[in-house]
């Protein structure tokens, strides 16, 4: 039973909708337990092809739960060890879309940025304000925001603690699609659709490589790429989408 998210599905579409209305979504440790806990669940579900994280119009997840950390200490966090959790997340191989409304700062941002895609509104909102709290990014906000901006202009970013308007984010490749926010849903959702047409393990393939493209050498990434490239031919769906073209049909993929 879950306290702080609601997960359902549509179709092959598995949807995460964080529920904590009240603090627009802020982040404690048991709503990402939760959450990552049913990525999972959902990435082990077959009927289940590509998952969405949204939350609400006012806020995707405007940071974490400052209550819970306040009175935290070096040892205390130590202890608790509260990002271990975030780390399962790179372990998802079906594709994950963040749908952005409102808000997404600090650990919502991270949150966002944790998935594969993005796709905000345009009046989103995005940011890590941690640096007026004295503290910063925990949960691989430096990393990924220097991954995707290079160095200057993520200082510039973090150090201030001001918002980043969703227009500046689709501008570096941090959003995929930037929609009127009456539309996001729906464009999240026929994305989403478009994901689950794609061959599964093809997806997953292509996950694999892609993200692992930011840390390896050009070598190494090429030498996984021919590696998964040959693990397709293996799959039922390859022989399937190559004989649907050479019949001059859509093909179906069944992720076998």
């Amino acid at each position: 039973m879950s306290n702080y998210i609601r997960a359902f599905s549509q179709d092959d579409i598995g949807i995460i909708q964080l529920d904590r209305p009240e603090v627009l979504n802020a982040l404690n440790r048991e709503m990402v337990d939760e959450i990552v806990a049913q990525l999972e669940s959902f990435d082990q579900n077959n009927a289940i092809r590509v998952m969405i994280i949204k939350g609400n119009e006012k806020a995707f997840a405007a940071g974490a739960d400052i209550e819970e950390m306040v009175h935290s200490t070096p040892l205390s966090l130590e202890m608790v060890n509260p990002f271990a959790v975030w780390d399962r997340i790179s372990l998802i191989k079906k594709p994950i879309i963040a749908v952005v409304n409102g808000f997404a700062l600090g650990g919502g941002f991270e949150l966002a940025l944790h998935c594969d895609l993005i796709v905000a509104a345009e009046d989103a909102k995005f940011g890590f304000p941690e640096v007026k709290l004295g503290v910063m990014p925990g949960a691989g906000g430096t990393q990924f925001l220097t991954k995707a901006m290079g160095p200057r202009k993520a200082l510039e970013f973090i150090w201030l603690g001001e918002p980043m308007p969703a227009k500046i984010a689709y501008q570096f490749g941090i959003v995929n699609r930037l929609v009127a926010p009456e539309l996001v849903e729906e464009e999240a959702m026929r994305l989403a659709y478009q994901l689950a047409l794609q061959p599964p393990i093809s997806l997953r393939l292509i996950k694999e490589a892609v993200h692992a493209a930011v840390d390896l050498s050009l070598q190494d990434g090429k030498n996984l790429e021919r590696k998964n490239f040959y693990i397709a031919f293996a799959s039922e769906d390859q022989k399937e989408g190559m004989q649907a073209f050479t019949e001059k049909r859509p093909p179906t993929f069944r992720g076998m």
